[in-house]
């Protein structure tokens, strides 16, 4: 067994999900009626270039999520960072 095998055997996989904000974006973006690829227009205002299938792995907990794109999904959504965190302190 080489080296990197024992290592791959000893490291933990990432637990499910991989961000926090993911059900909240998804909650957010539903109740504003809009679509993820809408968000992604929004979004790309804000200098993100993220299209509706990494949007949709975000509100799936599948992709990791950066902070400057933290503080773009709260811009384009309309509420606070620490709400899309920890849902407080909302709009």
């Amino acid at each position: 067994m080489s080296v990197l095998d024992r290592f791959r055997k000893k490291v933990a996989p990432i637990p499910q999900p991989v961000n926090l904000i993911g059900p909240r974006v998804r909650w957010m973006r539903e109740r504003m009626g809009i679509t993820q690829d809408e968000l992604s227009g929004r979004l790309s205002r804000y200098g993100l270039d993220l299209d509706y299938v990494k949007i949709g792995q975000i509100e799936n907990g599948k992709r990791r999520v950066v902070d400057w794109e933290l503080v773009g999904f709260a811009r384009a959504l309309g509420v606070s960072v620490d709400w899309l965190l920890c849902g407080e302190d909302g709009r």
